[in-house]
């Protein structure tokens, strides 16, 4: 992966369920090979831990010097982004993406320096552990009892040119645990009566395969889905709260992840109520693990249809009772018109009542 001559540089990222799986060594190795080929690779920052392996698959590569920042009264250190800018390599190979940087530091997070990389036209090797990403921050703590503070965008994975899974199986990992390659001999127990129990393991372990699974299946719009997604469509109607809780029980049930879409029409202006009633669906949205995806268009049912098509969705969830313009737009049944919309997409559609219609919502 070498950089093109002009524009943003490339990003890849090795990915894996927990710390001592072998990321940060698969990134040298790859960067070692590509350095015997010609390619100009450096380290811009390496985290060893005091791993023998780790120090040995960085011999041979030229790692850029660390930044001092002082900060109260303790001389600490960080990546020198302007030095690796001034050095121009072709690739950068970067540990820890989720890292907080130093206060005082130009910018408050790692992939922050990487973007600013990656936008300087360089290529960047990172690496990442899945409990990191944002997205599933409640789902770790609840399966593992552990709060990560250091989170990633899901954005940052998202807009990465590549993504490779490193992995392994947890008794591996306990293993090397057990053999002294992860931590320190006197934080081994401790490590495997908490994070690193095996249930936990097997549950970021799962994590990740699912998001390198996802990754492929966006890549591969012409393969069949791999797992449900549900997409809820929300409207201004007080029921749109409820609404939006029975599509987030049916994506537990299903082990999906669930997109809440408001379509808004461009020509009208939302009363202070309706908007309210908006945000109060964006933040449960957030509160139960999905995103919240709002749209402007005066085509209601060829939206829904485009977005299901692009976030290949496999289940619908609409409600019963819906506002005046979409009333009017869906007079015809429903599933009729938007199954010809899909144009014989295998999309499940689900029909939820949200209470009784007002005034302004029945049936002239």
């Amino acid at each position: 992966m070498i950089r093109s001559s002009r524009g943003r540089g490339r990003h890849k990222v090795f990915i894996g369920m927990a710390p001592g799986v072998g990321k940060t060594c698969r990134m040298l190795q790859e960067g070692r090979e590509l350095l015997k080929e010609g390619t100009d690779v450096v380290i811009g920052l390496l985290e060893t831990h005091g791993r023998a392996e780790t120090l040995r698959q960085a011999e041979g590569l030229e790692q850029v010097p660390r930044k001092r920042i002082r900060h109260q009264g303790v001389d600490l250190e960080e990546m020198d982004v302007a030095a690796v800018l001034e050095r121009r390599p072709q690739l950068v190979l970067i540990d820890e993406l989720a890292h907080t940087n130093v206060p005082g530091s130009e910018r408050e997070k790692r992939w922050q320096d990487v973007e600013a990389l990656l936008l300087s036209g360089l290529d960047v090797y990172s690496t990442l552990n899945i409990q990191h990403l944002e997205s599933l921050n409640d789902l770790v703590a609840e399966l593992t009892g552990v709060v990560v503070r250091e989170r990633v965008p899901n954005r940052v994975l998202e807009q990465a040119d590549e993504v490779v899974l490193v992995d392994v199986t947890p008794e591996t990992l306990q293993e090397r645990l057990k053999e002294g390659k992860v931590y320190a001999p006197e934080k081994v127990t401790q490590a495997l009566s908490n994070f690193f129990q095996r249930r936990h393991l097997v549950a970021l372990r799962e994590l990740s395969l699912r998001e390198v699974a996802d990754r492929v299946e966006e890549e591969t719009p012409s393969a069949a889905p791999l797992r449900e997604r549900v997409m809820v469509c929300l409207s201004t109607h007080p029921g749109s709260l409820r609404l939006l809780r029975r599509a987030a029980r049916l994506a537990s049930t299903m082990d999906a992840p669930l997109l809440a879409l408001t379509i808004q029409d461009p020509g009208r202006f939302l009363s202070r109520e309706e908007a309210l009633r908006l945000e109060s669906c964006e933040r449960l949205c957030g509160d139960v693990g999905g995103t919240f995806l709002r749209m402007e268009s005066p085509e209601v049912l060829e939206t829904i249809a485009r977005i299901a098509r692009e976030r290949r969705i496999t289940q619908i969830v609409l409600g019963q009772t819906l506002r005046s313009r979409w009333h009017t737009l869906l007079r015809r049944p429903i599933s009729e018109r938007l199954q010809l919309l899909l144009r014989g997409r295998n999309i499940d559609l689900h029909l939820i009542s949200e209470g009784f219609p007002s005034a302004a919502d029945a049936e002239p």
